[in-house]
Order: structure tokens, then C-alpha cells, then sequence
């Protein structure tokens, strides 16, 4: 499967566009678990445990936006975009969505 945030593949002409596809992830967030991280792990303003786990979700929005592409019979993604926001009460989950357009190259 190709993936791509273009809208097109240099050098792969589109056959058919077969439709929008997405995969959304949310991630609750552990108070005292952020908070020891956040003492353990901030380097030069960065957190790995936060990053560890945001690149998990990630992934796994990814591999389900790209099942969804795999049904529809597509062997690309183009216009790939990722979003993180913040959800629940007092932004203590983080939602990765990743949508883009399924076709075949």
C-alpha cells in the first residue's frame, strides 16, 4: 500500500478513486503516570513516554485507515492528513485521526 500526503503519486497515474478513508485512535491519559514521566523523561522540553505512546497511535490509525482502504479495493492512499486533538473531560484523552483518499493506481 502506497501512502502518501500528495494528492498524487509521481509517476503512478490514478485508475479510480474508490473513497475517503480514516482510522481515529484515542488514548487516555494516566494523571500519575504523565506526571512522573513528565519529571523522568523531560529532556530539552520532550517527553519520551509521551511521544512513545502518541507514535502508537499513530500507527495503529494508520493500519486501520489502511484496512479500510484494502476493502475497497485500493492499492494507495493520497491527501493523507493527520490530526491530533485533545477529548473528555478536561482534555485527559488525545485522539489521533488519520483520513485521506482511497484509489487504484
Amino acid at each position: 500500500m502506497l501512502l502518501s500526503t500528495t494528492p498524487t503519486i509521481e509517476g503512478h497515474p490514478i485508475k479510480a478513486y474508490k473513497g475517503v478513508v480514516s482510522g481515529n485512535v484515542i488514548i487516555g491519559a494516566n494523571f500519575v503516570k504523565d506526571f512522573l514521566a513528565g519529571i523522568r523523561d523531560v529532556i530539552g522540553g520532550r517527553s519520551g513516554s509521551y511521544e512513545k505512546v502518541l507514535r502508537q497511535a499513530k500507527e495503529k490509525a494508520i493500519n486501520e485507515m489502511v484496512a479500510d482502504a484494502v476493502s475497497m479495493g485500493a492499492n494507495a492512499i493520497v491527501g493523507i492528513d493527520f490530526d491530533y486533538e485533545t477529548v473528555g473531560a478536561n482534555g485527559s484523552m488525545i485522539m489521533v485521526a488519520v483520513s485521506g483518499t482511497a484509489v487504484e493506481l
